[in-house]
């Protein structure tokens, strides 16, 4: 059995799409992501690709046990990209909900650590 039948074989995937703005939380909210990713709480997956509505991302999307937008500012651009494209059901964060500011937080480790956490704590409940 390959590891793509035994995805399919125990539910769908677990899709985690992020913010990669240009703005600090966007770099937050991106390596937050490929942190999950890193530490098998879910996959992080294309973004781009649901806004050009390329059919295999929006069919992998379709099939998820479960979705996870992580926006970086209150723009919520991944929350509306998801939407538009007829997604509804799925969770959503939103970094300044977590005390970080457009503008005025740190690209590190500790910020990092804090939403992968809170993303991760989205996918498993």
């Amino acid at each position: 059995m390959t590891t793509e039948n035994s995805k399919v074989c125990s539910g769908g995937p677990k899709l985690i799409f992020a913010c990669s703005g240009a703005a600090d939380v966007g770099a937050v909210a991106d390596q937050a992501a490929r942190k999950m990713t890193r530490d098998g709480a879910g996959s992080m997956f294309c973004l781009a690709g649901i806004g050009g509505r390329i059919e295999p991302i929006m069919q992998k999307t379709a099939s998820a046990d479960r979705i996870l937008a992580i926006d970086g500012c209150p723009l919520n651009c991944v929350k509306s990209t998801l939407e538009v494209a007829g997604f509804t059901t799925f969770a959503h964060l939103q970094l300044a909900d977590l005390g970080l500011e457009k503008g005025s937080t740190q690209i590190g480790e500790e910020n990092i650590e804090k939403v992968a956490a809170a993303g991760a704590a989205s996918l498993a409940g």
